[in-house]
């Protein structure tokens, strides 16, 4: 059940209120699950039963995403800015440095809250940020042709479109690598979610001259590429694992941009891989080798 929540964020203008929606289920350490820029907390449903067998899962739509209210006119959507409105949500929740994972644009908010020691470990899911210019180029131009190809579409073609696997992948084929094991009913709603994302110009924007450059000592970290990933190329996991060297670096096999719809199990077994981890003993602990996961189709 989506629920919302106001709370006042720290903003280069000044404290400014903000409301998030978010839905919460299942006990014991806090989970805190972030989606990617133009999808909603809805992409994280494949696996959010799974985690919350174990764990507090608290999914939110970002500011400006799905059912959130866009951020306060004039306060950017920086990374600096809305990760410190996460810390935010979380203190108002009674989450004190919870667990988080997170996919895409998610997933950078991910790193940059592990950065600022807001969270007890990280999962990144092929997180934005670690791009060559050639590459954010070529990501930003897919990302403004599906939201154009989603605002042009009368709600009766997506319904349509939804109702066939053909159709299916032709709304979400460039983020899911098996888009038929998606429903009808969660394309049609992810497409209107495109849509309608009131922060998405603001986020791309903002993005645009964004790289993370920085380490995450002293927390487990994973950082997880899907093998089929269209958007961001799995080459970019390299270069993040180079930048966050302690970080343990999973393949995905036969998983797209948004590995949580194309492989519900093996995504979770990651994530919760990564919150049983203990910290490195030390800030300077390295790790070389790459771990490679493997599921059954």
């Amino acid at each position: 059940m989506t629920t919302t929540v106001s709370f006042t964020i720290d903003s280069p203008l000044g404290p400014r209120p903000a409301t998030v929606a978010y839905e919460r289920k299942g006990a014991g350490e806090p989970l805190l699950l972030l989606h990617g820029i133009g999808h909603h907390l809805r992409a994280w449903h494949p696996v959010t039963d799974i985690l919350a067998a174990d764990h507090d899962v608290i999914a939110v739509d970002l500011p400006g995403f799905g059912a959130s209210d866009p951020l306060p006119e004039g306060v950017p959507y920086d990374l600096g800015t809305v990760a410190a409105a996460l810390g935010a949500l979380c203190a108002t929740l009674g989450v004190e440095r919870p667990h988080v994972a997170g996919n895409s644009l998610g997933g950078l908010l991910a790193l940059e809250m592990g950065r600022e020691r807001l969270v007890a470990s990280v999962t990144a899911l092929s997180p934005a940020g670690f791009w060559s210019q050639a590459e954010r180029r070529y990501a930003f131009g897919a990302l403004r042709a599906l939201r154009t190809g989603a605002r042009a579409l009368p709600y009766a073609a997506v319904r349509g479109l939804a109702g066939s696997a053909a159709g299916r992948a032709a709304l979400t084929g460039a983020i899911y690598a098996r888009p038929a094991r998606r429903s009808p009913e969660a394309v049609i709603a992810e497409t209107l979610a495109l849509r309608d994302a009131t922060g998405f110009e603001q986020t791309l924007a903002a993005g645009g001259s964004v790289r993370f450059t920085d380490d995450v000592p002293g927390l487990p970290v994973t950082i997880a590429w899907g093998a089929r990933d269209r958007l961001l190329l799995p080459r970019q996991g390299v270069r993040a694992k180079h930048t966050v060297p302690g970080a343990r670096l999973v393949r995905l096999p036969g998983c797209g941009h948004v590995p949580m719809n194309d492989d519900p199990a093996l995504v979770a077994r990651v994530i919760r891989d990564t919150t049983m981890r203990r910290p490195p003993a030390t800030a300077t602990a390295r790790s070389t080798a790459m771990t490679t996961t493997t599921t059954t189709a």
